[in-house]
């Protein structure tokens, strides 16, 4: 790749109402590759499709890109295609004029009739009919009969496309709007593109788009059409299948460094045995012709445990602030002190921010959580026995974990037992569940009234239900 300052890389999604985590690998490889180079990353919003298109989307799009770290000040724009409109239609107009387009007035259906064939492309029946523009007649780029078209594309080598199997394709509709071919040539060379990094899904087109910039004079970008992101069954991510909104993640509670560094190991890998990578680091190394042409499993189990991995590396305080979001939206009043000194014991055991409301609502809640697979597991013989010396002993026992632990252990000791299975009914009995927190720090933070309340009252549901 050059170095040259010159650079200008695109990023061009279309508002669809979300944000693809395909699209935000493109975007990070496209930034990352103009941040290398001291070039530019252009964001160019492709809104002229009225049905695909509302202020609400393109400001998702927006907030998407801030999340990752790519605010106003990493790229220049954001620009709108729809504002390129009349150079479009000129461009389609010149085409014509150059003897490089015609009109068609062919539907889909004549088209099969004539060959016979509905996989068929375009069989070039309007080329030498003269036809004028009017109603139901659509614009095509008459593509070269000869000859061959060769793509420069940085993970690809130089794929070749026989001109011959290239169909005359539309540039511009019947009702005069353009299309996207067209419209993104036009407007890459207007914005001086020089490389444009995007899905491999457009590898098909990169030879039509060239011959576009040709045809108009222009020099065409050098390509990288990275490799398309499947799921678990190597199926191409679906957003009728399959969790592919970025903004879904966000909600769940991943972290923004978290799905960066993960999504830049999507057909790529940093030197050394590593997943866990600071972005300087990423930015420093990473090459685009060095992404795996083949297909990137997108593992979600992968996602969440570097999203771990990240959350346990955060300082207590922004932990405690990137929290804060989730318990607002908790089904209980959350004292922000009291979570302060959970916050240390949640924060090595959550791999989702999300999972932090689950983790902490025994101490919030009036009565601890009800989960009848717990109680079911825990509170079996010699359940009441343990219950009721632990009330006992925790009486006037020192509040504080080490000695609450003590006497626990002290009371498992005396029945043969280890301090795992005396433990787990006063877990259930105090927080609700077999899994969570360390217990004696919790029931240090949750005081002697409290838990005292919660052990009479697992032991009066155990003696009812005896």
């Amino acid at each position: 790749m050059s170095t040259s300052s010159s650079i200008r890389v695109r990023f061009a999604p279309s508002p669809t109402g979300m944000f693809h985590v395909g699209g935000a690998r493109s975007a990070l490889f496209n930034w990352v590759m103009a941040a290398q180079s001291g070039g530019t990353l252009v964001l160019r919003i492709e809104d002229t499709d009225a049905s695909r298109n509302s202020p609400e989307w393109t400001e998702g799009i927006i907030r998407a890109l801030a999340w990752l770290g790519m605010d106003g000040e990493q790229y220049e724009g954001p620009y709108f295609q729809s504002a390129n409109a009349d150079k479009h239609v000129e461009a389609a107009r010149t085409l014509r004029e150059q003897g490089r387009a015609y009109y068609c007035d062919c539907t889909r259906e004549a088209v099969i009739a004539r060959t016979g064939d509905q996989h068929k492309g375009y069989d070039g029946f309007c080329r030498d009919r003269g036809l004028e523009a009017g109603p139901g007649r659509a614009l095509r780029f008459r593509t070269p009969d000869e000859g061959q078209t060769t793509v420069v594309d940085l993970l690809r080598g130089k794929p070749v496309f026989e001109n011959a199997v290239l169909e005359d394709f539309v540039i511009a509709r019947a009702d005069g709007s353009v299309t996207f071919l067209l419209a993104n040539a036009v407007d890459d060379m207007s914005q001086g593109i020089t490389h444009v990094v995007r899905g491999e899904e457009h590898l098909s087109n990169a030879p039509k788009q060239q011959l576009l910039w040709e045809a108009l004079g222009g020099e065409p970008p050098v390509w990288a059409h990275v490799p398309v992101i499947v799921n678990e069954k190597r199926q191409k991510l679906s957003k009728r299948r399959d969790k592919v909104a970025l903004e879904d993640y966000r909600a769940e509670g991943y972290l923004a460094e978290a799905m960066r560094n993960y999504l830049m190991l999507l057909g790529w890998a940093p030197s050394g045995d590593r997943e866990i990578v600071p972005w300087d680091v990423i930015v420093d190394e990473f090459r685009i012709e060095d992404v795996n042409s083949s297909p990137a499993f997108f593992d979600v189990k992968k996602l969440r445990a570097i999203n771990g991995e990240y959350i346990r590396a955060l300082p207590e305080q922004k932990f405690i602030a990137e929290c804060l979001p989730f318990l607002q939206e908790a089904p209980f009043d959350v004292d922000v002190a009291v979570f302060a000194e959970l916050a240390p014991l949640a924060q090595t055991r959550v791999a989702l921010l999300s999972e932090i409301v689950q983790m902490i609502d025994f101490a919030f809640l009036d009565e601890p959580p009800e989960d009848e697979q717990s109680w079911n597991k825990a509170m079996k013989e010699p359940a009441a026995d343990i219950l009721a010396a632990a009330e006992a002993a925790y009486q006037d026992a020192p509040w504080n974990a080490a000695e609450l632990k003590d006497r626990l252990e002290a009371i498992g000791t005396e029945r043969g037992l280890k301090l795992g299975k005396t433990q787990a009914p006063v877990r259930v009995a105090v927080t609700g569940r077999t899994v969570g927190l360390p217990l004696f720090e919790s029931l240090e933070i949750l005081g002697r009234e409290r838990t005292l309340a919660r052990i009479a009252a697992a032991r009066a549901k155990l003696a009812a239900s005896s």
